[in-house]
């Protein structure tokens, strides 16, 4: 992958506001592949059960697949996102969410997303389709 590019999201995801608001970091990019990590806050997360909000969960996910899905230098945007949640993340735990491609074509692009805290343990699994728009990106 282009270092131009890597580095054009690299700042992408660091000045995105949505990011710094669940205090997300991006810590591995790669062509297709993506690691991105954040704290569950309960205090910001929880939903009304006092547990993880499936939006902050889908939210990580999101991030995941956002930033691998555009690192082939066009813009990508997401078809269909099918998640799956396993289990709650316990307050502090460290999230992380890996993307990684399965497929493309011209025009679409599969991506395999899981959620696991530092022990491993699988918090949320996550399938996703984007289209490939050929444009390409701002950043790079």
């Amino acid at each position: 992958m282009d270092a131009v590019l890597r580095n054009g999201i690299m700042e992408a995801v660091r000045s995105e506001s949505f990011a710094q608001a669940l205090r997300m970091s991006l810590t591995a990019l790669e062509l297709g592949h993506s690691v991105v990590e954040m704290d569950y806050d309960p205090h910001l997360m929880n939903n009304m059960y006092a547990r993880a909000h499936g939006g902050a969960l889908f939210a990580l996910i999101d991030e995941a697949f956002e930033t691998a899905s555009q690192t082939h230098g066009t813009i990508a945007v997401a078809l269909n996102v099918n998640v799956t949640y396993i289990r709650s993340p316990q307050p502090g735990e460290r999230l992380r969410a890996q993307a990684d491609e399965t497929a493309r074509t011209r025009k679409t692009a599969s991506y395999d997303i899981k959620v696991t805290n530092a022990s491993g343990d699988l918090v949320a699994t996550c399938q996703a389709l984007a289209y490939c728009t050929g444009k390409p990106v701002p950043f790079g």
